[in-house]
């Protein structure tokens, strides 16, 4: 599946844009992140490109056909910030939630229903707290969740709102690690948000730099670089390669 952002452009006041005539490509099997700092619009570039807003320029495009929301359309998943839930749903009965579209509105979720939920749970690593209430889990499992319920929909794009964020070390490396396995066992691309660009360097395939009124896009190896960290993120920092490990393992630190 092959997904491109044409010219778009949106502002929640028309005077004043916040995206202005982005244009990227995500080729299937690809992970994509998008950079920028708080409140430059990365939250909104996602709403935008799944139609849970509307451009006002330009357009989303799957297949080269037009894109507008994800309700008209199978293959794409949403997998918000994993805020915590005060709904005492069961692990099992949330992550069921992702197959919506495949359930009537009075009918009960089928023997497939069931057995792509325990799927995506397996995928995650999560089947042991199928029963759980999602009220009760930590940060770092209830995002596990809400990836496992994006992918009961076995989507072939994956679009995921800062899912390391909140989470202590350990679990955002998890969180980065099963985005990897998820490309490579699963085939299926990501586009993600992250304050994180030395997570960027370590997963991702190519990058959108955000900033106001510019961005740049394409490869992470070139665009994550200590100029262009200095522009978009207005710090200083130092990019390091770390001998004895391949050429796409990088270090990255912020230096006063």
């Amino acid at each position: 599946m092959h997904l491109a952002v044409i010219d778009g452009s949106f502002g929640y006041h028309s005077e004043n844009k916040i995206l202005s005539q982005i244009s990227f490509e995500l080729d299937q099997g690809r992970i994509m992140t998008i950079l920028g700092q708080n409140g430059i619009g990365k939250t909104t570039l996602l709403k935008c490109m799944m139609g849970l807003l509307k451009w006002q320029d330009g357009e989303t495009r799957v297949d080269n056909q037009r894109f507008t929301s994800m309700l008209e359309r199978d293959g794409i998943g949403y997998v918000p910030q994993a805020h915590k839930t005060v709904f005492a749903f069961s692990v099992f009965d949330m992550v069921t939630m992702g197959r919506s579209r495949h359930v009537s509105i009075f009918g009960m979720p089928s023997k497939l229903d069931r057995e792509r939920v325990m799927s995506a749970l397996e995928i995650v690593g999560i089947t042991d707290l199928k029963d759980q209430l999602c009220s009760q889990l930590s940060g770092g499992q209830l995002q596990l969740v809400y990836i496992a319920r994006a992918l009961a929909n076995e989507p072939k794009i994956l679009i995921m709102d800062e899912p390391e964020s909140h989470l202590d070390f350990k679990n955002q490396f998890l969180i980065l690690k099963l985005i990897q396995r998820l490309k490579e066992e699963q085939g299926i691309s990501c586009i993600i948000n992250t304050h994180y660009p030395e997570h960027a360097l370590r997963i991702s395939d190519d990058t959108l730099l955000l900033g106001k009124g510019q961005y740049r896009f394409g490869p992470s190896q070139e665009m994550i670089t200590e100029a262009n960290i200095k522009k978009y993120f207005e710090v200083n920092a130092k990019i390091y390669a770390i001998p004895g490990l391949s050429t796409h393992q990088k270090a990255f630190t912020v230096v006063d």
